[in-house]
């Protein structure tokens, strides 16, 4: 299977945006819906107003068991009841590239405990994490999340937590777009 996506933002798609929040950094262009699609933007036809890209890998910062607690609590996406979702797109420092893998770990779990504030919100937040930095992109990650509305309140919480820790204070760029399935 392919673990390329694009997500392209313009006036087609599966979801509607409802806000677009730039928390730090360049704003990207409003648009009204978003489309994801599991392909490199090379082989779209759609183009919209902005294609942000992405591929899926395995999980670089967390150990064996903590990789088997998030594989036994976290649901699929694309569930029936998960109507909302985010495009939260990302970029870190140059300070925080600089660093070796060992550092970075230690800031994301050690310091921010990334992966067990993850996992107080699943399995009500499903979560994708895509990486684009090694693809050239304007971001280096694209955080992709899906939720029932009535978990709208502890997906807030989750960000909220996630914002305050010491990685955060390596993002550069961050954008928060929220989204409706177009139903």
């Amino acid at each position: 299977m392919n673990n390329h996506y694009s997500f392209i933002g313009g006036s087609e798609g599966s979801w509607r945006v409802t806000s677009c929040e730039t928390l730090i950094g360049i704003p990207l262009e409003i648009v009204e819906r978003v489309n994801v699609v599991n392909m490199p933007s090379t082989n779209l036809i759609e183009r919209g107003t902005w294609v942000l890209q992405g591929f899926t890998s395995n999980v670089r910062y967390a150990e064996r068991h903590e990789i088997n607690q998030l594989r036994a609590k976290q649901e699929e996406l694309n569930r029936p009841t998960s109507s909302c979702a985010a495009l939260i797109p990302i970029k870190k420092s140059p300070e925080w590239w600089a660093m070796s893998q060992e550092e970075r770990r230690e800031i994301f779990e050690a310091k921010s405990h990334h992966t067990e504030i993850g996992l107080a919100y699943l399995p009500e937040i499903a979560r994708q994490l895509h990486h684009s930095r090694d693809l050239g992109e304007p971001f280096d990650f694209l955080t992709w999340f899906e939720f029932a509305p009535e978990h709208t309140a502890i997906f807030n919480k989750l960000l909220a937590q996630l914002r305050s820790s010491k990685e955060w204070e390596y993002v550069e760029r961050e954008i928060d777009i929220r989204l409706v399935k177009n139903v």
